[in-house]
C-alpha cells in the first residue's frame, strides 16, 4: 500500500489548539512553518532571546502540566499575528502578539482560565530568528504514523484522538511501528527530502484528551506495558526543502530491493 499524508498540523503557541493545513512549505534545517513560535512561560524560565537555547516544556504552559490548556480554543493569523482564543465561562480573546498590549491581554486571559494552578506570573515569549519551542533540541518536524496509533487503541480497547500527539504530519499507509526502526533512513515527503532523526519519547501530555481537557488514560505507561518502549511518532530533519501538502506520498528510501523495512 502507498503511504500518503494524511493531515498537516501546526501549533503556533506552543501547548495549545493544533491548527489544521492543506500544505506547508518545508526549509533545508529548519523547524515546521511557524510551528511553536510562542510559548507561554510560567513563572520566569530562564530563556535568554539574546542566547536562546532549548528548555524543558515544563517552564511553560504545556499540557502535561496543565490538562485545562486544552480547554483553550486558539487561532493564529500568521499575516497580522493576531491570536484569538475562547473557552467556556471565559470572554473571548483577541490580541496581536507582536505588541505588548496583545501578549499581556494573552496572559491575562490565560490566567483567568488556569487560576490557582499557575505557579508564577504568565509571560508570552517569541521564538527569536529561526528558534523554535520545540520539545526535542533536535526534532524540527515531527510525524505520526496513524496505523500505530490504532494499534495502540487496539491494545487498549478505546479509541484515541492522533491529535493527543501533536505532531506536523500524519501518514497513512505505513505498517504499525515500522518506523520506530528508522533512524538514519531517507524519507520523501511531497517534494521535501528528511532525514529521520529518532522516535519521539512519549510525557504525560498525551494522558489529555484534546477535546473534554480530561488527563484520562496514562498513555505512557500503556505503551511500555504493551510495547516494552515509549514511543510514538519520529522527528525529522529537513535535508532538501520543498512543498508538501495532504495526499502526497511519504516514501522510506530503499536500501537494497529485499529491504525489509521498506512500508
Amino acid at each position: 500500500m502507498e503511504a500518503r499524508i494524511a493531515a498537516i498540523y501546526r501549533h503556533p503557541v506552543k501547548g495549545f489548539t493544533p491548527e489544521r493545513l492543506s500544505g506547508a512549505d518545508l526549509v533545508a534545517g529548519a523547524c515546521f512553518p511557524c510551528d511553536r513560535l510562542y510559548a507561554v512561560e510560567n513563572g520566569p524560565s530562564g530563556f535568554d532571546p539574546a542566547a536562546p537555547a532549548h528548555i524543558s516544556k515544563m517552564k511553560f504552559t504545556v499540557l502535561a502540566k496543565f490538562p485545562a490548556v486544552a480547554r483553550a480554543r486558539t487561532a493564529y493569523d500568521e499575516a497580522s499575528s493576531l491570536l484569538t482564543a475562547s473557552a467556556e465561562g471565559q470572554p473571548d480573546f483577541a490580541g496581536d502578539l507582536r505588541t505588548g498590549a496583545g501578549r499581556a491581554g494573552l496572559e491575562a486571559w490565560l490566567s483567568g482560565l488556569l487560576g490557582e494552578e499557575l505557579s508564577g506570573p504568565l509571560r508570552v515569549i517569541e521564538g527569536p530568528g529561526a528558534y523554535r519551542f520545540m520539545d526535542s533540541r533536535s526534532g524540527y518536524v515531527s510525524i505520526v504514523n496513524l496505523a500505530s496509533v490504532r494499534d495502540l487503541e487496539a491494545r487498549l480497547g478505546r479509541p484515541l484522538d492522533p491529535l493527543r500527539f501533536r505532531a506536523n504530519l500524519y501518514v497513512e499507509g505505513w505498517p504499525a511501528w515500522v518506523e520506530n526502526d528508522w533512524t538514519g533512513r531517507t524519507l520523501k515527503l511531497g517534494e521535501a527530502t528528511t532525514e529521520v532523526l529518532k522516535p519521539i519519547v512519549r510525557c504525560a501530555a498525551i494522558h489529555v484528551d484534546p477535546v473534554t481537557a480530561e488527563r484520562d488514560i496514562e498513555l505512557v505507561k500503556a505503551l511500555f506495558d504493551n510495547y516494552g518502549h515509549m514511543f510514538c511518532g519520529i522527528y525529522l530533519n529537513v535535508t532538501q526543502g520543498g512543498r508538501v501538502a495532504e495526499g502526497d506520498e511519504a516514501a522510506l528510501e530503499l536500501i537494497s530491493s529485499d529491504d525489509w523495512r521498506r512500508p
